[in-house]
Parts: C-alpha cells; sequence; structure tokens
C-alpha cells in the first residue's frame, strides 16, 4: 500500500486530500484509480487507510475508512548534527540517516567548514527537506525528519545542553568506542541522544575539548578512518541496535 504524508490542515474528519507533487506522482507513475486504498499520515505520527474517492490534476481526494496504529519510529529519539560537507554530499546523509530512523538532522559550521552564503539564506535546507520526506515515505516512517538550517559551534554547544547522551566519533579517540560507552550507561534513562559528526576534514582539537567540557563521550568507530558520509550512518546503525529498534525486538 502506497503511503502518502499530508499536512494536518489536509484532514477534517474522515476526508483528507493529497495536493502537491503527489497528484502526478499518483496518476502518472504509480497510475492509482479511484477505489484503491492509500495509506495517510498527517505529518505527526498520525495514520489512516483510506479509499481514493476521486482525481484531478491538482488534488486527491480520500476518504479515510479507518485510524492504522501502526508506528514505526525508535523509542529514542537521535538528533545528528552534521559537519556540513562540499558538493552533495548531505543529500546522501539524509537519505540515509531519515532510513536509519534519525528524528532531526543539524548542519553544523565548524572551523574546518568553508560556507559561501548567509546560514540564515542557506537555500539548500528545502531540497534537504523535500529529500527526508521522499526517504520517509519509501521507508514507511511514521513521522519526516526535521532538516534544520545550518548552525555555527556555539550555537551546537547550548543545544547539546538539551541532550541525555551525546557522542562524538573522532578519529584520534582509541581504545573507548560505542560497545564500552554502552556498557557504562544507564539505558533506562537514555531518551534523547545526540550524534555530533565531523565535517571533511575533522574536528580540530580544540572542539572536542569544548564538547568534553560539556559531558560528550568521545567515542572511536574503529581502526578505519571513515567518511564523513559514511561516520553518521555507522554511529547511528550502532545506536539503534543497542538503544533502538534496529535488528528487531526480540
Amino acid at each position: 500500500m502506497h503511503k502518502f504524508f499530508v499536512p494536518k490542515s489536509n484532514i477534517d474528519g474522515n476526508n483528507a486530500i493529497i495536493d502537491g507533487e503527489d497528484v502526478k506522482h499518483i496518476y502518472r507513475v504509480l497510475r492509482l484509480q479511484i477505489g484503491d486504498k492509500v495509506s495517510v499520515n498527517n505529518s505527526e505520527g498520525e495514520e489512516y487507510i483510506g479509499e481514493i474517492i476521486s482525481i484531478d490534476k491538482k488534488e486527491v481526494h480520500i476518504n479515510l475508512i479507518e485510524e492504522n496504529p501502526i508506528n514505526n519510529e525508535s523509542p529514542v529519539e537521535v538528533y545528528l548534527f552534521q559537519g556540513l560537507p562540499k558538493s552533495t554530499k548531505m543529500d546522501l546523509i539524509v537519505q540515509k540517516n531519515t532510513e536509519l530512523g534519525v528524528k532531526e538532522i543539524t548542519p553544523i559550521i565548524t572551523k574546518r567548514v568553508i560556507v559561501k552564503t548567509e546560514l540564515k539564506e542557506f537555500k539548500k535546507v528545502d531540497r534537504w527537506n523535500k529529500i527526508a520526506l521522499e526517504a520517509s515515505k519509501q521507508s514507511k516512517r511514521s513521522l519526516v525528519p526535521q532538516i534544520n538550517v545550518p548552525i555555527d559551534f556555539e550555537l551546537l554547544l547550548e543545544e547539546l545542553k538539551k541532550l541525555d547522551l551525546v557522542i562524538v566519533p573522532y578519529e584520534n579517540q582509541e581504545g573507548y568506542g560505542v560497545k564500552k560507552l554502552i556498557q557504562n550507561i544507564e539505558k533506562n534513562n537514555i531518551n534523547k541522544i545526540g550524534i555530533i559528526i565531523g565535517p571533511e576534514g575533522g574536528f580540530e582539537e580544540s572542539e572536542i575539548l569544548k564538547l568534553k567540557e560539556i559531558g560528550a563521550q568521545i567515542v572511536t568507530l574503529g581502526p578505519r578512518i571513515l567518511r564523513t558520509e559514511t561516520a553518521g550512518f555507522v554511529c547511528l546503525s550502532l545506536i539503534m541496535y543497542e538503544l533502538g529498534d534496529l535488528g528487531g525486538n526480540e
């Protein structure tokens, strides 16, 4: 059954409206017809099974038949703070971390990141949110992760104070990895987790010291140096396996 996210305002009682780019996809690509059943999510985690009752070039109208109690979200919320990479690497980072269950992604500007525009005018964020939406549909997420405007390192330090656990993979760390970290924490007290990934050039030592000062856990991901776009996938996968729902519940 195909799944679509709509704004909550597009649902009124048993009626839902799918509009925007999904409309063309429904009748031109998927070739869905009146009477076909679809899954409709209100973008806030509430999901319904519905039946298509009309299709035109601007809107698809759905009669909502029943609530679908499915919840495909992890029991822990993981926030990825990603050192802003070059080129289109952020597209891949958003797509794959969405599939793995990330709650939110915030690009960060560290000392080794070169930015050619004002952060408040960063135009790539709209594209990243569209990628997150498409990845959420494909992976049957119950929520679409938010992709935020990039922030600088000092603001990052303030944001991290809101979290229960902060993990920083660092290529110069030796011996202390995610395995040991998981053994040392009280799992029942961990609900919000931050993963901090450095850019292509890595973190400067002064940045690592500041992260340590606020209680961040500096870890190794193993003996091989991972690219910035790979490190987030790996760390998130380990956390979701140990504390989330990756690998199943049994």
